[in-house]
């Protein structure tokens, strides 16, 4: 028997609970196979009430459950929907509770053209938060350019079309054409130079840059952020003419103005023929009016100066210094009369105030008023006295209603024993006592019979 226990042993280590065999696969799949990034269409998406996502990831033959938590999914800057082709990180993973095999997703951002667009947006509110699209820095496009500078393909149908248009809305106009790619990842570079060589050379007095219609994906060259800058950063105008009308760039934003298509970018920066001979026929007309005014002006300078030379004549001048100097004479003598005047003035002032400060007139008017503080002084004593004789008499009559002599002479008596203490009450005398009563006139000496307490 001992030969088959280690079989036992062995067969016995190899017996999983289902818990325990679920826990093990779902480590061999997250250590094993770690992050992975996948693309395709999302389905059956859920988003209940705890914030997490939950859906289905397929492609045309396959599909996988997938999870995303509210942790992660709260960093997705955009709003899935069943359908979207979406790309992923994902680690892979299983559910131990029902034995799915499913995917956590850690990340998701759109795939193709739902990636550019983001890319797009997240630029384009970058940009425009430096200030690199403020309507204040664009600059208006010159009337009559001297040169016009194309940054396009110079194989490319819209160089055809924009020439088209310039030669026949000003055929004179110089042109200047600076070949570029642009579509591919080698374009991006290619435009920046083009556009900073035209800044260098400073031949054309404003900028096309631009191409035909294209996919998202073609025109994304006009869409990158080092173009933008090269834009903006231009010294001459720019005008971006990229695809068609619906189309709209990170270019369009950066650029002094933006053209639905190449072809009407041409018409924005070449005047029309009749439009620049109409504006010849203007200037013509302005430049003969002012040739007008001009000689108006010069004959009136004309006459002004000869009147000027009349004024400076030797004898006129002589005549108007002399007038003068009769004026500054008589005003002189006026002066010194108003000074006279003035000093007479003030000279009675003050022999009228020392008058009226004179001894004689300062003693008189101090003997008044020791006159009249005396006068004053017996009238206050006068009165004074009148008051304390009528308040006298008032507390002399107050003091006559309070005295004891006068309750005296009303039949009252005041009893003191020989000793003077006044008896106020019965009880203070006793039967044969002696005592003196005190009446209004003269005093009695009595014997106390009795005594009653009641």
């Amino acid at each position: 028997m001992n030969h088959l226990e280690p079989a036992s042993q062995s067969r016995q280590q190899q017996i999983f609970t289902v818990t325990r065999l679920n826990s093990a696969v779902r480590m061999i799949l997250e250590q094993d196979l770690g992050l992975v990034w996948l693309t395709g269409e999302l389905s059956n998406l859920a988003m209940p009430s705890s914030g997490h996502w939950y859906f289905s990831l397929k492609d045309m033959s396959a599909q996988v459950r997938c999870a995303m938590f509210k942790g992660n999914n709260r960093r997705v800057p955009f709003r899935p929907q069943d359908g979207m082709q979406v790309l992923v990180q994902a680690r892979v993973s299983l559910y131990e509770p029902r034995g799915d095999y499913q995917l956590i997703i850690e990340s998701m951002q759109p795939a193709g053209d739902g990636m550019l667009a983001l890319r797009f947006e997240e630029l384009k509110r970058r940009l425009g938060a430096e200030g690199l699209f403020d309507e204040g820095r664009k600059r208006p496009l010159p009337r009559e350019p001297r040169a016009v500078g194309l940054v396009t393909s110079a194989t490319g149908a819209a160089l055809h079309d924009m020439l088209t248009v310039l030669r026949r809305r000003a055929s004179d106009l110089p042109v200047f054409i600076y070949p570029t790619q642009v579509q591919g990842s080698a374009a991006t570079a290619q435009i920046v130079s083009a556009i900073m060589l035209a800044n260098r050379r400073a031949e054309v007095d404003v900028l096309i840059v631009g191409r035909g219609g294209g996919s998202l994906e073609d025109l994304w060259c006009f869409n990158e952020e080092a173009v933008a800058r090269a834009i903006a950063g231009s010294a001459i105008p720019v005008v971006s003419a990229v695809g068609h009308e619906v189309d709209v760039t990170i270019s369009d934003f950066a650029a002094d103005l933006r053209a639905p298509t190449p072809s009407a970018a041409a018409e924005l920066v070449a005047p029309d023929r009749s439009t620049r001979a109409q504006r010849l026929v203007h200037l013509r007309q302005r430049l003969t009016q002012a040739m007008s005014r001009h000689q108006v002006a010069a004959r009136h300078g004309f006459v002004l100066l000869q009147k000027r030379l009349d004024h400076q004549d030797p004898k006129r001048r002589l005549e108007q210094q002399s007038q003068r100097l009769d004026e500054l004479d008589r005003r002189l003598q006026q002066h010194l009369r108003d000074r006279l005047h003035q000093g007479e003035r003030r000279l009675a002032g003050l022999a009228m105030r020392l008058q009226a400060r004179s001894p004689e007139k300062l003693l008189a008017i101090g003997k008044r008023r020791h006159q009249l503080a005396e006068e004053r002084l017996h009238a206050l004593i006068a009165k004074r006295q009148d008051l304390a004789r009528h308040r006298l008499a008032m507390l002399g009559a107050r003091l006559d209603g309070i005295s004891p002599l006068a309750t005296l002479g009303r039949g009252y008596a005041i009893v003191r024993t020989p000793s003077g203490e006044v008896i106020r009450r019965a009880s203070q005398v006793n039967a044969g006592q002696t005592l003196i009563t005190t009446l209004a006139e003269g005093v009695l000496r009595v014997r106390v019979d009795e005594v009653d307490n009641r």
